[in-house]
């Protein structure tokens, strides 16, 4: 009961939190929207685009994350954590393609610049940095990976505003049309390039790989520093939305006289799992005189 009462409150503060990233985020593409038209200027217009997308992205974000605080029941019966994973693998695709038409749409004002209202550009930088910082503020403390996605979303906004501002400062006193797209590009690439990397995190994740951080020797060292273990086979490790973390392995212990034997040390392991971020364990315990059969001899035998 306690668990599934801890798991409650993370999905509700989780979803509380991509709920206000949500208004925030599509109340500011609106105002870029009208902004970019108004200064005329393609950096603006390109973040409108690409927050536009972010707002769709969100949305689902935030009905995924109210799934990913379902209990588990006969389909999935892990429960629906990995629900999360679907709102920042989507997340990570709008977030490239429109990284990709910001590049296309940047490029061709690099052969024809047009001038952009330096001024108005300055007021919606400063917004910018006010809005997304905001929202920046309260994703932070999120702890799975769709919502690492929305933070670092939020400050690469933030980051890309500040370049705007400094531009638009320039752009005053100086008559450089061509800084405006090629701000963009240079946003458009920092943007695409950390996507990418929280791609395939998310992709490691869904495939069942190990979770970033940590290493399958370590796990199998943290089991055979129990005295009464021996060896240590059939381990395997993965994440259900990158912060929940599954084993299963098998343990040989030197003897399994009574099944308290055999509790003690399965006991003993879940704690010791728990101390390097597992949370799931299930443990076979084997008997050196009586191991599986895959099991290869290993150190019990010459104990």
């Amino acid at each position: 009961m306690t668990h599934r009462h801890t798991h409650h409150d993370h999905s509700g503060t989780s979803e509380s939190r991509i709920r206000t990233a949500f208004f925030l985020n599509l109340a500011f593409t609106v105002i870029e929207i009208v902004g970019g038209l108004w200064t005329n200027s393609i950096s603006v217009l390109s973040d409108a685009l690409h927050d536009l997308g972010d707002s769709l992205s969100l949305a689902l974000s935030w009905r995924f994350a109210r799934l990913a605080g379902r209990s588990g029941d006969d389909v999935f019966t892990f429960g629906y954590r990995r629900f999360s994973l679907l709102g920042g693998l989507v997340m990570g695709v709008i977030l490239f393609g429109g990284g990709v038409i910001v590049l296309i749409e940047a490029s061709q004002r690099l052969i024809a610049p047009e001038a952009a209202n330096a001024r108005g550009m300055l007021f919606l930088a400063i917004g910018g940095i006010l809005v997304n910082g905001i929202a920046a503020i309260r994703m932070h403390g999120g702890r799975g990976i769709g919502e690492r996605i929305v933070t670092w979303h939020f400050v690469e906004d933030v980051l890309g505003w500040a370049a705007v501002l400094i531009a638009s400062i320039v752009m005053r006193f100086r008559d450089i049309p061509i800084l405006d797209p090629i701000l963009s590009i240079g946003i458009a690439l920092y943007v695409l390039w950390n996507v990418v990397r929280r791609l395939k995190d998310t992709f490691v994740v869904l495939l069942q790989g190990m979770p970033p951080g940590m290493n399958l020797q370590d796990v199998e060292q943290t089991l055979r520093e129990i005295p009464e273990v021996c060896d240590v086979h059939h381990t395997h490790v993965w994440s259900q939305d990158g912060e929940h973390h599954v084993l299963t392995a098998h343990i040989v212990i030197e003897r399994a006289d009574t099944y308290a034997d055999v509790v003690r040390v399965r006991t003993r392991a879940k704690e010791r799992l728990r101390t390097v971020g597992i949370d799931h364990a299930t443990i076979e315990v084997e008997s050196a005189d009586r191991r599986c059969e895959r099991a290869e001899e290993g150190p019990c035998q010459a104990r």
